[in-house]
């Protein structure tokens, strides 16, 4: 049965409030008191009478009925007990009365076309239908009243000049992007393009010069130096060219909070927080702590965040820390927003050492602050208390104060567990306010199972949060990472909810910035380069790539979906009804449009959400079951269905008490067997560093993604600052790139199908991954000094002008480039200079454990561990910078600065007794050991420790070392010192 849309009034426009039984001509209440007023009682158009309202306008009329009976359920038989107006019309159809024209548009509603021949409508002297007369003097009359309330309204509450201009400007700022690209000067990005090109040219005619004149004397020398070379120019190129285009960005929250509005009824996208943490006892519960509050309390409506802790250790430790978490909350949240403080962790804010009165103008901020630093204190000797009981586990296991066990007794055997601490139906703050939801979740182990570390645990959270929360955002950091800028939140969605920028962005990266590096960074733990050089040079690209930490994700770019500017999948146009069309023909045509519209190579179950959104209730079930959603999500309908709401919420469908028991069942440790997890959805699985693969695959699919660096750090964390930790980190950092490079997502050939990765930006992943491979001819030529020194050869031939312009031409043009990159960044030389030794350093000793770990990993199977055993402590500042943890890692550089060591001094001592003539070749010697132990020294300051106190096993290493060296140059400086071609030819070099 045809159901009528909802009818207006047919002289004003506002809905009607009744309607004439025979025509259906509706009035609104004003228009029938009007008529009412003047006499008037009966329809204007045919003279018929209209629905009676009841005497207090409420229910009663014919337009009302109608309405409450759509939505009544059916009676017995199908019938309805009470007449509508659509089957009204339908009788008076019948009657043949007033013959009408009824047409539906599909759509629209159900819109009609009524037409009247019949000869009882009221005409004036002109001809003209009385009816008509009388609406167009309604209309008028309305507009009259309204254009007199408006002005009466305008004239009793217009605000001050000063008010209006205000107003004026958030209106303005509200339609005005929230976000602008800064591009860098001409007058320094011109230049620094011109010196690479030229570093580029000069650098093909060196390589012409190196190879075409080769040293016959030392040719194995020759040969490994040319190889080397030939390798670093091709690195060069990788890491040089993504830096074609550097872009600055610049951010207006203030225009957001314009746009979107603040506090209860703001428009601005939920965002749900993931914090993820292993062991307690080496990650401690109180950074994990500060962590949660920064984020509990960030410059956010509240109802818009949550808060998810992943405990893949399932320590009760965590758990019971973080329950103390959530009730000092209820007292940290208020005084931050009350008070603005910033940072909102309250470790590093009573740490500071600021005027912490500077800009506080409230009296009671001193009596209060106070009171917090000792409510604060005091909740770390309950941290602290926690932390010392969980030092010695009980042989039965923790048990729960209500005598329980802990169901997590046994880390790689337990059940999944959540707990919602706080929210809208948790504990409110002590003003009575509510507070961010914090949720604390450990997902299912069984033995047997695969659980993929910390990706497992991200994918876990995705699920997790879909079904309690669902926010459309998602932002994830280390437990070590804490909220530094109570608007980082605000920063990101000035990306991500601006129509003209985040349409095809699938995250926004933040530097990542630290506390508690000493202040020469000695072992280049800020990675300045990397992170106010290379970033910004992706980010005019199609974006940087994910780090791991401080990024804030588009939840539908988490799921493979692709991004909006991807064509759609087009709906069948051959009828399937039609006899006439051939069924073959038919699904040939539809494999055709659907191999063009997606992406063959990716092998994803990726597709554009808004091809679902053009159909039906029935083709969309039925799209669902064709893209076999399960196989893809898993076996979870509130999950599946929480995929397809691009602007996040919880779906209708589920029930709230059923929730909890929904979320457990996704964090089975079987879940994502035999689905797309880890593959095409999600944190993707394969490597250590999933951060880089996830971001790169995103990339893949055609989204771009978003630097952000405000003026104050959003994020801080810390960073191992002794030695041997650091270079643990780069070792891991490095496996992770060997094992992409031997996988199938090696964008070396993974991705090219759908054209959706630019072409820098795929120079810029190789680059990636294929650094750790760059150990190996550096541990070689970092060698070549040492061993020139104690042969006597050399591995360049004597230079012609042509070859001395050549190799001057070469050094100028490194020079520049280096100086052009630090004013165009404006990062420091200090700062530059270190990430240069460090790469040495890294490059010699965690770079080449990576690459053999990896190759053994890939061919044998075995998965090699180093471990570091602490030798010493220090109490004072950065004082763990002093620490020293001898490790296999250690090796070869100590060996290689070692070597060149020696070389120098055996070189030097061949010079003392050869005379004045072998002088020249051994400056050119010298220099280039030199410049190995220069990129070495802070390994070496390393190795003495503080205060110059060197190892006892450093001492009897480097001893060894030396007399091994000298052995052999003994043994074969006879048969090198009567060599006099090759003193003549390097000789002639010098002279040059």
């Amino acid at each position: 049965m045809m159901e009528p849309a909802v009818q207006s009034c047919a002289a004003c426009g506002d809905d009607a409030h009744a309607a004439c039984r025979a025509c259906s001509y509706a009035l609104c209440r004003a228009c029938l008191d009007e008529d009412a007023a003047e006499g008037r009682t009966t329809c204007a158009r045919c003279g018929g009478e209209y629905a009676a309202p009841d005497p207090a306008h409420g229910k009663g009329n014919a337009v009302e009925e109608e309405e409450e009976d759509h939505h009544a359920p059916p009676a017995a038989g199908g019938q309805h007990e009470r007449v509508t107006m659509g089957s009204h019309l339908s009788d008076r159809q019948d009657e043949g009365s007033h013959a009408r024209t009824i047409s539906n548009v599909s759509g629209v509603g159900h819109a009609r076309t009524i037409s009247s021949v019949s000869g009882s409508e009221l005409n004036d002297e002109s001809g003209k239908p009385i009816w008509k007369n009388r609406v167009e003097s309604w209309k008028e009359k309305k507009k009259e009243k309204k254009a007199s309330a408006k002005k009466a309204a305008a004239k009793a509450q217009a605000p001050p000049v000063e008010e209006q201009i205000m107003d004026e400007k958030d209106l303005t700022d509200a339609y005005e992007s929230l976000s602008q690209i800064i591009p860098i000067s001409k007058n320094k990005l011109t230049p620094y393009r011109a010196v690479i090109i030229m570093r580029l040219v000069v650098l093909g005619l060196f390589f012409h010069y190196r190879i075409t004149n080769p040293v016959y004397s030392a040719f194995g020398l020759w040969m490994t130096s040319v190889i080397c070379e030939v390798w670093f120019g091709f690195s060069w190129i990788l890491d040089q060219f993504p830096k074609w285009c550097p872009v600055n960005r610049e951010t207006y929250v203030d225009r957001l909070v314009a746009r979107y509005g603040d506090g209860e009824d703001s428009g601005l996208a939920a965002v749900d927080f993931f914090v993820s943490t292993v062991d307690p006892l080496k990650e401690p519960p109180l950074v994990t702590a500060n962590t949660v509050l920064s984020i509990l309390a960030v410059d956010y409506p509240v109802e818009k965040i949550s808060c998810y802790v992943s405990d893949d250790g399932s320590a009760m430790l965590t758990f019971e820390s973080l329950a103390e978490t959530a009730e000092f909350a209820r007292k940290w949240v208020p005084f931050c927003k009350k008070y603005s403080i910033e940072p909102r962790a309250p470790e590093f804010y009573f740490s500071q050492k600021i005027d912490y009165l500077k800009d506080k103008i409230h009296p009671s901020f001193v009596k209060e602050r106070r009171a917090m630093k000792r409510d604060y204190e005091e909740y770390k000797v309950r941290i602290n208390a926690l932390v010392a009981k969980a030092q010695k586990t009980p042989e039965e296991g923790w048990i729960m104060q209500d005598g329980t066990p802990w169901p997590g007794n046994n880390p790689r055997d337990h059940p999944g567990m959540i707990q919602v601490f706080l929210g809208e139906t948790g504990a409110r703050d002590f003003d009575g306010n509510e507070l961010p939801r914090l949720v604390y979740v450990s997902r299912e182990k069984r033995p047997g199972y695969q659980h993929h570390k910390k990706a497992g645990a991200m994918n876990a959270l995705v699920r997790v949060s879909a079904v309690l929360t669902n926010a459309p955002y998602i932002l994830n950091l280390d437990c070590d990472h804490y909220v530094n800028n109570s608007k980082a939140v605000r920063e990101a969605m000035c990306f991500m909810m601006d129509p003209s920028v985040g349409r095809d962005v699938c995250y926004v990266q933040f530097p990542q910035r630290f506390d508690g590096i000493d202040r020469s960074d000695r072992y280049a733990n800020r990675n300045v380069v990397f992170f106010d050089v290379n970033m910004k040079g992706l980010d005019g690209l199609q974006g940087p790539v994910y780090v791991g930490t401080g990024c804030c994700f588009y939840r539908q770019a988490l799921y493979g979906y692709g991004p909006p500017s991807l064509p759609a999948l087009p709906k069948s146009s051959v009828c399937s009804w039609c006899c006439c069309c051939p069924k073959k023909k038919a699904e040939k045509n539809e494999r055709e449009m659907n191999r063009d519209s997606r992406r063959e190579d990716l092998e994803s179950a990726i597709f554009n959400l808004r091809e679902i959104d053009n159909y039906d209730e029935y083709e969309r079930s039925m799209l669902i079951s064709q893209m076999s959603f399960e196989k893809s999500f898993g076996l979870s309908s509130v999950f599946i269905e929480s995929t397809l709401m691009e602007h996040g919420g919880v779906p209708e469908s589920a029930n709230s008490s059923t929730l909890i028991k929904e979320a457990i069942h996704v964090i089975g440790c079987g879940y994502e067997e035999k689905t797309e997890w880890g593959k095409e959805i999600g944190w993707i699985y394969g490597s250590v560093t999933e951060d880089i693969l996830t971001g790169f695959k995103m990339h893949c699919r055609g989204w771009r993604s978003i630097y952000c660096m405000p003026v104050r750090p959003a994020f801080k964390g810390s960073a191992p600052i002794n030695l041997s930790d650091r270079l643990h980190q780069v070792l891991r950092w490095a496996l992770g790139s060997v094992e992409i490079f031997f996988s199938r997502h090696c964008p070396l050939w993974y991705g090219y199908g759908g054209g959706r990765l630019k072409w820098l930006q795929r120079l810029s992943y190789i680059n990636t991954i294929v650094y750790p491979f760059t150990s190996l001819p550096l541990v070689a030529y970092c060698c070549l000094p040492a061993i020139c020194l104690l042969t006597g050869k050399f591995i360049i031939p004597t230079l012609s002008n042509a070859a001395t312009i050549w190799f001057l031409g070469l050094f100028i043009s490194i020079i520049m480039t280096s100086v052009l990159e630090l004013r165009w960044s404006g990062i420091g030389i200090e700062d530059w200079w270190r990430n240069e030794q460090f790469w040495v350093i890294g490059g010699v000793s965690a770079h080449l454990f990576a690459v053999f770990q990896g190759i053994l990993k890939m061919v044998a199977g075995l998965d090699t561990n180093f471990t570091v055993t602490a030798k010493a402590t220090d109490d004072t500042e950065f004082g763990e910078l002093y620490i020293f943890k001898w490790t296999t890692v250690l090796i070869p550089p100590t060996s290689i600065l070692v070597l060149n060591l020696v070389g120098v001094v055996a070189g030097f001592s061949d010079a003392l007794n050869s005379g004045y003539e072998s002088w020249g070749p051994l400056f050119g010697k010298v220099f280039f050991s030199m410049w190995v132990i220069m990129h070495l020294y802070p390994f070496l300051k390393g190795l003495m420790g503080r205060q110059n106190r060197t190892p006892t096993i450093v001492i009897l290493w480097s001893v060894l070392l030396a007399s091994v060296f000298s052995l052999l140059w003994v043994k074969i400086d006879p048969f090198i010192g009567s060599s006099e071609t090759a003193s003549t030819n390097v000789c002639s070099n010098f002279d040059c």
